[in-house]
């Protein structure tokens, strides 16, 4: 079949097989191997991007399912060198390990920031309920979230003029 997915704001024609899944879709066909792949059964989260803002499981989707969709992967969360306040706040309250779990946990913060740009700590832990981390216990990649949210304006590059110091 041939379809097309918008995938970081570009347009891909592929020609795939009905049974394609997104994940290899985004991996084996556009190389963009940020998105990865882990136990094979949507248990672990890990393959997690944005369909139309929402988060996925990207190993649940057939790439056909997808066409005419906006696809966004940890790929298209910095804007040139600037990080987005989701990745510096794992950079700052060291929400990562590993880093297998990452891209998903990130994009998961992302669309919960996007949709609620103050969220409580419950609301953030329901947000990456479906995905699981073996390294940090979660505590790191909520206060990443957490710093996301109240960083987003300065990270976003918005200063506000500081008062004079005493």
């Amino acid at each position: 079949m041939r379809i097309t997915v918008n995938v970081n704001g570009d347009d891909h024609t592929r020609e795939v097989e009905p049974r394609h899944l997104l994940v290899r879709f985004l991996r084996d066909d556009l190389e963009l191997t940020g998105t990865h792949w882990g136990c094979d059964t949507s248990n672990c989260g890990t393959c997690v991007v944005l369909m139309d803002g929402d988060p996925v499981k990207s190993c649940t989707v057939l790439a056909v399912m997808a066409a005419g969709h906006e696809i966004r992967t940890v790929e298209d969360l910095a804007d040139g060198d600037q990080l987005d306040p989701v990745q510096q706040g794992f950079i700052e309250q060291h929400g990562l390990q590993c880093g297998f779990c990452t891209p998903g946990m990130m994009l998961t913060g992302r669309a919960l920031l996007d949709r609620n740009p103050d969220p409580s700590e419950q609301e953030i832990r329901e947000a990456i309920s479906g995905q699981l981390c073996r390294c940090t216990g979660y505590l790191n990649i909520v206060k990443s979230i957490q710093w996301a949210a109240r960083n987003r304006a300065e990270a976003d590059g918005v200063t506000e003029t500081a008062g004079s110091q005493s």
